[in-house]
């Protein structure tokens, strides 16, 4: 089993993808962005790599205007090297690529333009995995697209469309249910005559349907799956209890997640969590379910929370610390609750922040030069006083961290969640 997240990595320096407007779209900076975002590309994999995260989906902004007439670069050509190398990491590692057009990337539309211009996106999706070098395992996913007052219909069109669309386009592509308008009997069927992949999204299904039948639908589900296609996978999210039905919670509850693949998941397959947190989640549920677990992946974990933990809730701080004393026990679901807690719902004062800044200015109290720290003086009085934000001083310790290269808090995830 593979567990994965989608886009963008929290926590983490260096992995902010740029992007560009139409106006500014000029083939100089558009080969600036690029070159950009394939080096950030390179950082988020690197990281994946060394933290066990072996799948994971890429933007659809890594190219800006990939799809479009704006974009005239020969992009795939330009930054072969580049992609080859990243296709070469993510080979070696193992690690299951995918990708997720929009929701303007509609294959039934009535319209022919806009069918026109999902084709097209279709294509620069597929053409970005090519460039990588990676084979048919790597996927495209999309959903069915709209009703247009005629469902029957709707679905003819997107088989006729879905026809016509080029092999090597048609070889990636996955199509999942949605909450909305087509629930994932409907979605089999429409793959199961057209040869097509289908995933199972439990957070879509849990919207719509409701039935509690997750398990069967994951088991017709793997019936639409070829061994070229790979192993299947299914999307994977909780409910933000304080937000729309429908709309993903802010980071992963481990409890929860275990007790739905206990009750659902009886056979190998990939899942992808679809959470705010992005990694953060990813990690929390690797961690969560693996065969045995040992304490020193908790310790790994805490390493990088500890100080955000600090930050909120001191009384979290010390219980998580006592909890990892007992090196053969392997308290999962209590240290995730104790983290979630201080950093989700707990609100800081501003004296369990300046203990935070306190303990992380100490790495630098002693190599700091005079003037760094007179500058950190009078940053602290200005954060008491209420005339500068936490995200600022951070911002400052962080400049500091790039400069020292403290090995513990270049990973820590203090300065960037």
């Amino acid at each position: 089993m593979r567990i994965g997240y989608a886009c963008l990595t929290k926590g983490v320096p260096y992995t902010d993808l740029k992007g560009v407007t139409s106006r500014n779209a000029t083939p100089e900076r558009l080969t600036e962005v690029i070159g950009h975002n394939l080096n950030t590309l390179g950082n988020i994999l690197r990281y994946n790599v060394e933290d066990g995260l072996n799948m994971f989906r890429l933007s659809s902004d890594l190219i800006p205007f990939g799809s479009s007439p704006v974009n005239e670069n020969r992009w795939w050509d330009h930054f072969k090297p580049e992609f080859e190398e990243l296709g070469s990491l993510m080979r070696e590692s193992g690690m299951r690529i995918s990708m997720h057009p929009g929701q303007y990337t509609v294959l039934n539309s009535p319209d022919l333009d806009v069918v026109s211009r999902a084709v097209d996106d279709l294509a620069y999706h597929s053409l970005v995995l090519d460039s990588l070098g990676l084979d048919r395992k790597a996927k495209i996913i999309i959903h069915i697209g709209g009703i247009y007052g005629d469902k029957e219909a709707a679905i003819k069109r997107f088989k006729d469309n879905y026809l016509r669309l080029p092999e090597r386009v048609k070889d990636r592509l996955i199509i999942e249910n949605d909450e909305r308008l087509y629930n994932i009997e409907e979605v089999l069927e429409i793959g199961t005559s057209l040869g097509i992949p289908v995933v199972f999204d439990n957070l879509h299904h849990q919207v719509k349907v409701g039935d509690g039948k997750d398990s069967m639908w994951i088991r017709e589900a793997s019936r639409t799956w070829k061994e070229e296609d790979g192993i299947q996978k299914i999307h994977y999210s909780q409910q933000d209890p304080n937000k729309n039905l429908g709309a993903h919670s802010e980071t992963i509850d481990v409890e929860e997640f275990r007790e739905y693949i206990d009750r659902n998941v009886h056979q190998d397959l990939d899942i992808m969590l679809e959470v705010k947190d992005k990694n953060l989640s990813a990690k929390k549920a690797i961690n969560s379910v693996l065969d045995t677990g040992r304490i020193e992946n908790l310790e790994r974990e805490w390493s990088r929370y500890k100080y955000n933990v600090l930050e909120s809730s001191p009384e979290n701080y010390q219980r998580i610390r006592d909890l990892l004393k007992d090196k053969g026990s392997y308290p999962v679901e209590e240290f995730y609750r104790l983290v979630d807690g201080a950093i989700y719902n707990t609100s800081p004062t501003q004296g369990t922040v300046i203990n935070g800044i306190d303990h992380v200015w100490g790495y630098f109290k002693d190599v700091a030069t005079e003037k760094e720290k007179e500058r950190f003086r009078r940053e602290l009085d200005r954060f008491r006083e209420d005339r500068l934000s936490l995200r600022a001083i951070k911002n400052s310790l962080w400049r500091l961290n790039e400069k020292y290269r403290d090995p513990y808090l270049m990973k820590s995830y203090y300065f960037h969640i």
